[in-house]
């Protein structure tokens, strides 16, 4: 990417509290990051061969505690922007991606879905990575939603799955399941094969792309 079209990542707009509290996430993540056992698992050789096109890294909502961490530690040179909610918890989000360098789209389909679409293709258009939690910001946990195979289907972006895998884990009792490594554990983060949409699909032919992309990133057919 040339300087020229590098955009801003100012996030004067979120509040001081939103700040203070990713501030303390940071350094929480940090150190227990520090302390895992990390395998990257990159059958494409991803991490040696960036692509020169936009991806729409895609990773389920509860596996979003080690994500700002990983692209730091092993593609730190692929910049963009997070899709996160429109609520306090999507500022807090907003707040702690900055601190790793990206820069955050606020919405979802219950709020503010036809802002967040447009930013997200701005990004995507002037050559930047976007990330998705297709099973946010409510769920159903790991059914993936139609917006994020819409959004590959308008652009020339492929779709990066990311699954991780926690050797051992506190899980919560949230609607997700959100789930935080215990220090010391492995962490396994799977970069799967780049999924391509291709243009002016029909419905059957969109949801057709959305199941087996859901297959993907649920290998495993997880339900806990």
């Amino acid at each position: 990417m040339s300087e020229a079209s590098v955009k801003s990542f100012d996030v004067k707009g979120l509040s001081s509290r939103s700040r203070r509290i990713a501030f303390v996430l940071s350094l929480l993540i940090g150190l227990i990051c520090r302390t895992v056992r990390w395998r990257l698992h990159d059958p494409g050789n991803l991490r040696e061969k960036s692509p020169e096109h936009p991806l729409i890294w895609v990773f389920w909502h509860n596996r979003i505690f080690i994500l700002t961490y990983f692209r730091l530690k092993y593609m730190a040179e692929r910049r963009g922007a997070i899709l996160s909610s429109a609520s306090r918890d999507g500022e807090i989000i907003a707040a702690l991606v900055s601190r790793a360098g990206c820069a955050s789209v606020r919405g979802s389909t219950s709020r503010r879905g036809a802002a967040a679409l447009l930013g997200l293709l701005d990004w995507i258009k002037s050559g930047y990575d976007v990330g998705v939690v297709p099973d946010g910001p409510r769920g159903p946990v790991y059914k993936l939603g139609p917006g994020v195979i819409k959004l590959a289907g308008m652009t020339d972006a492929k779709i990066l799955p990311v699954r991780v895998e926690y050797g051992s884990c506190w899980k919560f009792k949230s609607w997700d399941r959100f789930r935080v490594p215990k220090p010391f554990t492995t962490v396994d983060i799977y970069l799967d094969p780049l999924f391509d949409v291709p243009a002016n699909q029909n419905d059957e032919e969109l949801e057709a792309s959305r199941t087996a992309l859901e297959r993907i990133m649920n290998p495993k057919n997880e339900t806990d």
